[in-house]
C-alpha cells in the first residue's frame, strides 16, 4: 500500500505542475466559453437567421448545450484510459482535440454561404469540444492533487480551477476588445473569427508546457501495485475503472453530481445568460455587459485560491455550503441590480455572484479527488462532475432564456437557481468531510483512510 507520508515534490517542481494544469485548463475553458459568448452575441444571426431574435438565441444556446451532452462520454473514455495509462497522456490529447475544434469553428462557413450545413457542422465541432472538456477537468485537477502537499491540497488543487475564470477572462477580454474596435458589421462579418483562430497559437503554448511535466507519483505507485497483484497467480482480474466506481463509489458519484448543481447552473446564468438578459431586458449595451463579466472574472480568479486555502483549514464542506447558500440568497438582489441598468450595479451583481460561486468551485477539485481510490479516481471524479453538467450547466442558459421569453420576468430564473442551491446543500450536507483523506491509500476503505490521515496530522501538529 502506498504511504500517505510520501514527501511532496520540491516547490519549483510543484509550481511547474500547477502551471501546466492551469495553462491547459485556461486554454480549454477559453475555447469553451468563447463559444458561449459567441452564441449569445452573434451565432443566432450567423447560423440561425430568419428567426425571431430571442428564438435565434435559444437555437444558438441549444448548440451550446450539445457540448455539455458530449462531456459525460468524454468523462467515461478519458477517465477509463486515464486510470489505466496515466493522467498526462490523456491531458495532452484533450488539449489537442479542444484546440483543433475551436480553430475549425473560426474557419467555418456561415448559413449565408452553405445553408443548413453550417449549423450542422457547428454542432459537430461543439460535440468535439464537449468530449474533450469532459476528459480535461478530471485529469488536470488530479495531476495537481496527486503531486501536492496533502496539508495544502485544497489550495494547490484550486489553481486548475482558476482556469475557468482565466479562460472566461481571456475569452471575454478578446471579444470585448474586438467589439470595441470593430463596427457591428465588421465584427459580424469576420471579426468574430479572430478569437477562435487564436486558439491554435494557445494550444501550441499549452502543449509545450504540459509535455514538460511528469506523471503523477501517486498514479505510478498505484499502477505498480496493480501490476504486482496481477503477477500473482491468486490475484483476481482487475475490474474496469467504471465498474469499480459504480460498485464501490456510487454514493460519492451522486454526492458529486448534487454538489455540482448550484455551482454549474449559477455560473452559466451569471456569465452566459447575463449577456442575453442585460442586453434585452435591462437595456444595457453588449460592450457594457462584456466589461462587467470581464471585471468580475478577474476577481473570481483571485478569490478561488483563497477559498481553496480556507478549505484546508476548516474543511471542504463548510466552504462549499457557504457558497451554495450564498448564491441562492444572492439571486434576487443579482437581478434587481442588473435591472437598474447602472454599470456599477452590474459589476457588483456579477462580482458578488462569482465570489460566492468560487466558494463552491475552489474546494471542488480536492473534494472530488478525495472521494475516490487512485485507480478509479480519474473515472470517478470525471463521471461525478460531467454527468451533472448535462442536467446543470448544459440547459441553464437555455432554460433561463426560455423562462425569460415565457414570463418576461427574472423571478422564475432566480427561483430556478435557488432550487439548484437547495439540492446542492442537501448533497454536500450528507457528504463526509474529506480533507484528512490520504490519496495514496490504494485499497483502504474511506473510513480507514480518514483514521490514518487524522493520526498522521496529529503527529505532525
Amino acid at each position: 500500500m502506498a504511504s500517505g507520508t510520501t514527501a511532496p515534490p520540491p516547490p519549483a517542481s510543484l509550481k511547474r505542475i500547477v502551471a501546466a494544469s492551469l495553462i491547459g485548463t485556461t486554454i480549454e475553458w477559453y475555447d469553451f466559453f468563447l463559444y458561449g459568448s459567441a452564441a449569445a452575441l452573434v451565432f443566432n444571426k450567423l447560423f440561425f437567421p430568419g428567426s425571431d431574435p430571442l428564438v435565434g438565441t435559444l437555437l444558438s444556446f441549444l448548440t451550446y448545450a450539445v457540448g455539455f451532452a458530449a462531456r459525460p462520454l468524454g468523462a467515461l473514455v478519458f477517465g477509463h484510459y486515464g486510470d489505466r495509462l496515466g493522467r498526462k497522456k490523456l491531458l495532452v490529447l484533450s488539449l489537442v482535440m479542444m484546440g483543433g475544434a475551436t480553430f475549425a469553428i473560426g474557419l467555418l462557413p456561415t448559413h449565408a454561404t452553405i445553408g443548413t450545413a453550417a449549423p450542422v457542422l457547428l454542432t459537430v465541432l461543439r460535440l468535439v469540444q464537449g468530449f474533450a472538456l469532459g476528459g480535461e477537468w478530471g485529469g488536470a485537477v488530479l495531476l495537481v492533487s496527486e503531486h501536492g502537499d496533502a496539508r495544502r491540497r485544497g489550495f494547490w488543487a484550486s489553481w486548475p480551477q482558476t482556469g475557468a475564470p482565466a479562460g472566461q477572462l481571456l475569452a471575454t477580454g478578446v471579444l470585448s476588445f474586438l467589439t470595441a474596435v470593430l463596427s457591428d458589421a465588421a465584427f459580424g462579418s469576420w471579426g468574430w473569427r479572430i478569437p477562435f483562430l487564436l486558439s491554435g497559437l494557445l494550444v501550441i503554448v499549452g502543449l509545450w508546457i504540459r509535455l514538460s511535466v511528469d506523471e503523477s507519483p501517486v498514479f505510478k505507485e498505484a499502477l505498480a501495485h496493480a501490476e504486482a497483484r496481477k503477477a500473482t497467480e491468486a490475484a483476481a482480474a482487475e475490474k474496469l475503472p467504471l465498474v469499480a466506481v459504480l460498485r464501490h463509489h456510487w454514493r460519492d458519484v451522486l454526492v458529486a453530481m448534487g454538489a455540482r448543481m448550484a455551482e454549474n447552473i449559477s455560473y452559466y446564468v451569471i456569465t452566459a445568460f447575463i449577456l442575453v438578459y442585460a442586453t434585452t431586458s435591462a437595456g444595457v449595451s453588449r460592450q457594457t455587459a462584456l466589461n462587467a463579466v470581464l471585471i468580475a472574472s478577474a476577481v473570481h480568479f483571485a478569490v478561488i485560491p483563497a477559498w481553496g486555502a480556507l478549505s484546508d483549514r476548516v474543511g471542504r464542506r463548510p466552504v462549499y455550503l457557504l457558497g451554495a447558500v450564498g448564491i441562492g440568497l444572492w439571486m434576487f438582489p443579482f437581478f434587481s441590480l442588473i435591472d437598474t441598468g447602472g454599470f456599477g450595479n452590474l459589476i457588483l451583481a456579477v462580482t458578488v455572484g462569482l465570489v460566492l460561486h468560487g466558494a463552491m468551485y475552489a474546494p471542488q477539485a480536492a473534494f472530488f479527488s478525495e472521494m475516490f481510490a487512485t485507480r478509479m479516481r480519474y473515472s470517478g471524479a470525471s463521471i461525478g462532475a460531467q454527468f451533472a453538467s448535462v442536467a446543470a450547466g448544459a440547459p441553464a442558459p437555455l432554460i433561463a432564456t426560455a423562462l425569460l421569453a415565457d414570463y418576461d420576468s427574472s423571478t422564475p430564473i432566480a427561483l430556478y437557481v435557488i432550487a439548484a442551491s437547495l439540492l446542492t446543500v442537501v448533497a454536500v450536507g450528507v457528504a463526509k468531510e474529506t480533507r484528512h483523506r490520504d490519496l495514496g491509500a490504494l485499497d483502504a476503505a474511506p473510513e480507514v483512510r480518514d483514521t490514518t490521515a487524522r493520526t498522521q496530522d496529529a503527529r505532525v501538529l
